[in-house]
């Protein structure tokens, strides 16, 4: 079972203005909006530390943008095939 937890936020007037227009516009609630936008926040954050995670390993291994796909390429191409035993 699922509990809710009151959560109370302070917005500036014209931010709440646009969110309670966009709630509105979309037919949510205004917790359905906020829910959204954190689920949003963590994928965009997520996004960004995958990101410095795989620049990191490609400067390790010294691979440039344009070595990416093909290696993609690569490891799909070796998982498909079948194990030898």
């Amino acid at each position: 079972m699922r509990t809710s937890n009151t959560l109370s936020i302070t917005l500036p007037p014209e931010m709440r203005a646009r969110a309670e227009a966009l709630a509105k516009k979309e037919n949510r609630t205004m917790s359905e909006l906020i829910r959204e936008a954190l689920r949003h926040y963590e994928r965009e954050s997520w996004w960004e530390e995958m990101n410095v995670y795989g620049r990191a390993k490609a400067q390790e291994r010294s691979l440039t943008e344009a070595d990416v796909v093909p290696l993609v390429k690569q490891v799909r191409k070796e998982r498909r095939a079948p194990q030898g035993r």
